[in-house]
């Protein structure tokens, strides 16, 4: 059990920003899981990946009952979408297990740079709500790509949300605010089935975990959400897709040197 200190007070702190940006914006695991990785060098990353996962799916599960109040989800496009995330998830933390994330920490501020180099070519993404009609093709290759980030959220996770919304904005013509309605229900999925082989398999930090979870890191961020409009969505995704890339890439690097530091100290033992 992890032991009370400044580096579980930060870790919580964390977790209150990332709950703002994820109301706003999406992709508070971009601040999450950086801020574990760093104050927990010397734990394995699939049991942090699995502690971050018990956080993130109260903070998921509750939008989506304060999302459903204000918005029509279109339940009946999700509704199949839901176990191929969720097997894509058991996956992908099945794979945690075996391979050593951090090999694709350094990947996830290249792919939401793209998303966000897109976003800033195509200014009206996500202004209108036009839903396309769901063909058989469509319906194929949304399963196919929301599946595969169902795989990414398993295996690491952080900017799940956004990869989401991008998909569904692009695949169905959803507009910021229904493309972000639905892709928590999606992560809610994600985040299940990662946590179900995590926490089957290892021993989560819980008292972390359920710190993190608090529901407070959540109630100023739908505040600010409810007071805004899509355009704010884009705006804030352009100012915070950079932003937290850079912490990523930050508390990756923190991380990956106080890890080497805490290998170096530990005493070998006895042949």
């Amino acid at each position: 059990m992890a032991a009370l200190g400044p580096d579980l007070f930060l870790v919580v702190l964390a977790a209150f920003g990332a709950g703002l940006v994820d109301a706003m914006v999406g992709g508070g695991g971009l601040i999450q899981l950086p801020a574990l990785l760093t104050a927990y060098p010397a734990t394995p990353p699939a049991i942090l990946l699995g502690t971050n996962k018990f956080a993130s799916i109260f903070g998921t599960g509750s939008a989506v009952l304060r999302f459903a109040r204000g918005v029509r989800i279109p339940w009946r496009m999700l509704l199949p979408l839901v176990p191929v995330v969720f097997l894509g998830a058991l996956g992908g933390a099945r794979v945690a297990t075996l391979v050593p994330p951090a090999v694709f920490r350094p990947l996830v501020p290249v792919m939401l740079a793209v998303v966000l180099v897109y976003i800033l070519w195509r200014k009206d993404l996500g202004a209108s709500h036009a839903p396309l009609a769901i063909t058989r093709g469509r319906a194929i290759a949304a399963a196919a790509l929301l599946g595969g980030v169902g795989f990414y959220d398993g295996f690491f996770g952080p900017g799940t949300g956004s990869f989401f919304m991008f998909l569904l904005i692009r695949l169905y013509g959803f507009d910021f605010l229904h493309s972000a309605a639905s892709a928590r229900v999606l992560n809610v999925a994600t985040n299940a089935g990662a946590l179900l082989w995590f926490g089957s398999q290892l021993e989560l930090l819980w008292l972390v975990a359920v710190l993190m979870a608090a529901k407070v890191r959540r109630m100023l961020g739908w505040v600010i959400f409810r007071a805004s409009l899509s355009s704010l969505f884009r705006r804030s995704t352009r100012a915070a897709s950079p932003a937290t890339s850079r912490f990523s890439i930050f508390s990756a690097t923190r991380s990956s040197r106080s890890r080497s530091r805490a290998l170096k100290t530990t005493p070998m033992p006895p042949a």
